[in-house]
């Protein structure tokens, strides 16, 4: 399960694995990497930075769209070894420092077991790490400040949604939408834009909501959490993914 990195601008590579992506922004400032794959995707984390050129020191920061293990898993290794500064939103702190836990419970995928489709994802995440528990204690909100010192100065786009600390980004132009607006999913019946299974959000209405916000946007490439990079308007992708 080998990772793919693109370079969708100059300054901002997509990686992208069957299970999630991640992103990599680089520029005279230093790399940086917004979303950080599960537990089991630090050596593909690893590969994405070294075919830039860059080694695990050499992370300014990690920025989290949001805390499910999917998204920081490999974040936990890099800011326990390295102490690399971890940031989110700051309704998201708390998450991600596992003062509590907002995520699809095993009642919830249970009653998805018997779709075949369902079993084979359970059984891939668990290999890369679902099941780890660990927060992130030095896990900080995201300044205006911070911003301006990390590579490409990313622009935080709170969507409240999927988790009540939900935050996109846009970096040179790019909107790094985490898990607000997706592409694709292996649980999805299809592709393109689309907001992920109910199960999985904890505020369904909320994700709705942060949609419309991101209509608003002038950008027009897109790198979901998962699923393929968009190209066009993002209002054409929030109008194909918003519930009918």
């Amino acid at each position: 399960m080998a990772v793919a990195l693109s370079a969708i601008t100059e300054h901002v590579h997509m990686a992208q694995t069957p299970l999630v992506n991640w992103t990599v922004v680089t520029d005279e400032a230093g790399v940086m990497l917004i979303d950080a794959g599960y537990p089991g995707n630090r050596d593909d984390v690893l590969a994405s930075l070294a075919e830039l050129g860059f080694g695990p020191a050499d992370v300014a920061a990690i920025l989290l769209t949001h805390s499910h293990v999917d998204h920081f898993g490999s974040a936990i290794w890099f800011a326990k070894t390295h102490g690399t500064p971890v940031y989110c939103h700051a309704n998201e702190v708390g998450h991600a420092k596992r003062e509590y836990l907002q995520q699809a419970s095993p009642v919830d995928l249970m009653l998805h077991a018997w779709q075949p489709r369902w079993v084979k994802w359970s059984l891939d995440i668990v290999r890369k790490g679902a099941l780890v528990h660990e927060g992130i204690p030095s896990a900080t909100a995201l300044t205006e400040d911070a911003a301006e010192r990390l590579p490409c100065r990313p622009l935080a786009i709170p969507t409240p949604g999927h988790t009540g600390g939900h935050c996109s980004y846009i970096v040179d132009g790019v909107l790094v939408s985490g898990d607000a607006l997706v592409t694709g999913h292996p649980l999805a019946p299809r592709t393109g834009p689309q907001l992920l299974h109910r199960v999985f959000n904890h505020d369904e209405p909320g994700c709705v909501r942060s949609l419309a916000a991101l209509a608003m946007l002038k950008t027009d490439v897109l790198i979901p959490g998962h699923g393929d990079a968009w190209i066009g308007p993002i209002r054409e992708a929030v109008r194909q993914a918003t519930p009918r």
